[in-house]
């Protein structure tokens, strides 16, 4: 194909939106002339992409959640397809997001039959659900898939994949100096432990998570009254974690990125997972964000208890982690379901706190981790847009 490309994008939630500003980047490398239109986050904005609408309207996670929005979101997927149809873009890239993305590219060809359509993340048939792969395949062309393991998963259903890697592996690692630096801005004394609370990007998980996690930290601030806490959060739920906070014991800080620069604001959090000792995380791919810096991690995770029961039928896997996952080791803790409960966590907490040795065995296999994903390799994003460009 000649001439300039129009690419319509359409992200999620915010690790899409990471996925698509790396893309977007590459793209711009590759092909200076591409232009874009979708629907993205402040760092897909970043890269110069007018979002059609706010993305945070769709970062809904669950079954029971997404069914009580569904009529908005279905309102947002003829919104999105109409767009699509009127635009006739060379392609459409869709990120993550199955449940809208998919929906929005069935409606879209029906309107553009001969539509390249695009979907960046392959869904995890490896861990439940194999029927996904099946159903992306009727509406999806080619995959880029995070994980080395998968293209054949997508390659059986008549898609092409390609593996591009997982964006983490890009991540710049902060330096002792500029971590020494951040710690001392935010007055951490040297030796002091810092432990980070992580409980997610979306407002139904936070709802669901903040309790616990609330909980923990004062069961912290009661045994360990010298351990920081720190709580970088995420622009759609900084209000929300910043009125909880106010309960908090212990003088614990926000880092708030709603008053900075997108791509200033994840620099940022990775200075903060960089300086910290240890982090308590929702699960999700906030895991290898901290992975990549090296950072130890307890993760903990709970649905309603509608999605609770419906996962836990079909779910195939031992562990929520990736980390776990891909080294096949059960090296970071985790408490999800019955078991996020602070009780349980707390002295997990504590005792990782307390023990370095164990702290090094997480980073270690963290490494590991992130040589499986690329690191190492060429970008993920570059290799992303290659991908991409291959087919149009």
């Amino acid at each position: 194909m000649s001439g300039a490309r129009h690419l319509f994008v359409i992200a999620g939630e915010p690790s899409g939106d990471k996925l698509g500003a790396a893309m977007m980047r590459g793209l711009k490398t590759l092909a200076p002339e591409t232009r874009f239109s979708g629907i993205g986050g402040p760092l897909m904005e970043g890269e110069g992409l007018a979002s059609l609408f706010p993305m945070s309207e769709l970062s809904v996670m669950g079954i029971a959640e997404v069914l009580r929005h569904l009529p908005r979101l279905l309102a947002r997927v003829s919104d999105a397809a109409g767009a699509i149809v009127r635009a006739v873009p060379d392609g459409l890239i869709t990120i993550d997001s199955p449940d809208f993305c998919l929906r929005v590219a069935a409606k879209a060809r029906a309107g553009l039959p001969h539509l390249k359509t695009i979907h960046y993340v392959a869904p995890t048939v490896w861990a439940w659900r194999p029927e996904r792969a099946a159903k992306m395949a009727r509406h999806i062309d080619h995959v880029l898939a995070l994980f080395p393991f998968e293209p054949p998963y997508m390659q059986a259903e008549g898609m092409s994949c390609d593996f591009v890697g997982h964006p983490v592996v890009a991540d710049p690692i902060p330096d002792a100096a500029e971590v020494s630096a951040f710690r001392a801005s935010h007055g951490f004394e040297p030796g002091e432990p810092l432990l980070l609370v992580l409980p997610g990007s979306r407002a139904g998980e936070v709802g669901r998570m903040l309790p616990v996690f609330a909980e923990v930290v004062a069961g912290i601030h009661h045994q360990s009254p010298e351990t920081r806490i720190l709580v970088p959060a995420a622009a759609p739920v900084a209000g929300t974690l910043a009125e909880a906070m106010k309960t908090w014991p212990g003088s614990p800080i926000l880092l708030d990125p709603r008053d900075l620069p997108a791509a200033e604001a994840e620099a940022r959090k990775r200075l903060a997972f960089a300086a910290a000792d240890l982090a308590l995380a929702a699960s999700g791919t906030v895991s290898l964000e901290l992975a990549a810096m090296a950072t130890p991690m307890v993760i903990a995770y709970r649905f309603n208890w509608l999605t609770t029961r419906i996962v836990k039928r079909k779910v195939r896997l031992k562990s929520a982690t990736l980390v776990n996952i891909l080294t096949d080791r059960q090296v970071v803790p985790e408490f999800l379901f019955e078991a996020c409960r602070a009780d349980k966590i707390t002295p997990y907490v504590l005792g990782l706190l307390a023990d370095p040795e164990a702290r090094q065995v997480q980073i270690s296999a963290a490494d590991q981790a992130l040589v499986m994903l690329g690191r190492g390799d060429e970008e993920p994003g570059l290799r992303a847009a290659r991908s991409v460009l291959a087919q149009l």
